[in-house]
């Protein structure tokens, strides 16, 4: 696909100024839209027809001529748009030059659990966005069904969540559910177990195989906080995760991908 960059859009041209406004929650909602940037999210994007709409830099255009062509025979429209108008869109200090305006993609969170899932990650509270597309990211690789926010979360569909979902937002189930009890109710009603992790969880992570071997939905705690004690109760088990030398705890996204893990591997032996 030729693009005329004598015609580049501006960070002036309206199209523009509309698309920076979605890093904006509220912009996103009105518009029903979200924005992405980068190889990893805007191929996916493309790829999966969530994209409208790409914008690319004349460098950007020849960097990723591929996804250049692919929204082309997606029937995306492609702009072409200066380096300034790039530094307009884009939330990170050295923009990639490709971006893309998308459809939402998030599930509700009974078609994320159609079927016979076996394996679910829920996010409890997760306030920062990186953790969130981080846990994403790590469900994707691990093989999860769903990837569910319950609570008081962050938005997966921010700029930040996306990028560190590094595409994943697109190639998985992605759920958000404001009621954490109603959430549990419907991963228990699925035919799921509920698996909580604990700093003094009464299983460790090492010896779950049993639990594991089970369909289940583990439940983590938010950043700061961990899981509420009343969640943590209400969980059909308490997984921890041993710690051997002299961290006192691990981050959310280290602590998840190694129960994923060990989910991953029970359910693929």
């Amino acid at each position: 696909m030729a693009l005329d960059f004598t015609a580049a859009f501006t960070e002036r041209t309206s199209r523009i100024v509309n698309a920076a406004k979605l890093h904006r929650a509220a912009a996103r909602r009105k518009a029903g839209r979200f924005i992405v940037e980068g190889r990893n999210s805007v191929e996916a994007a493309v790829a999966t027809g969530a994209a409208t709409d790409i914008f690319v830099t004349e460098q950007a255009a020849r960097e990723f001529a591929d996804i250049v062509v692919a929204a082309g025979h997606m029937s995306v429209y492609a702009h072409p748009i200066t380096d300034q108008a790039a530094r307009h869109l884009a939330d990170t200090v050295t923009p990639t030059g490709i971006f893309a305006v998308c459809r939402p993609v998030l599930w509700t969170l009974g078609a994320a659990l159609r079927g016979t899932p076996r394996f679910v990650a829920v996010g409890v509270g997760t306030s920062d966005p990186g953790n969130a597309g981080t846990l994403i990211r790590i469900a994707d690789v691990c093989g999860a069904d769903a990837v569910v926010f319950a609570g008081d979360t962050v938005d997966p569909e921010s700029s930040k969540a996306v990028r560190a979902s590094a595409g994943s937002l697109f190639h998985i189930p992605v759920a958000r559910e404001r009621e954490v009890r109603g959430a549990i109710g419907q991963l228990r009603a699925a035919g799921l177990s509920i698996v909580a992790t604990a700093m003094d969880g009464e299983v460790p992570l090492d010896q779950a195989g049993e639990i594991l071997n089970r369909p289940t939905a583990w439940l983590f705690g938010n950043e700061a906080h961990g899981l509420p004690l009343e969640i943590i109760e209400a969980a059909d088990a308490r997984v921890s995760i041993p710690i051997r030398g002299s961290a006192e705890s691990l981050n959310l996204a280290t602590a998840a991908a190694m129960c994923m893990w060990e989910s991953s591997k029970a359910l693929h032996r």
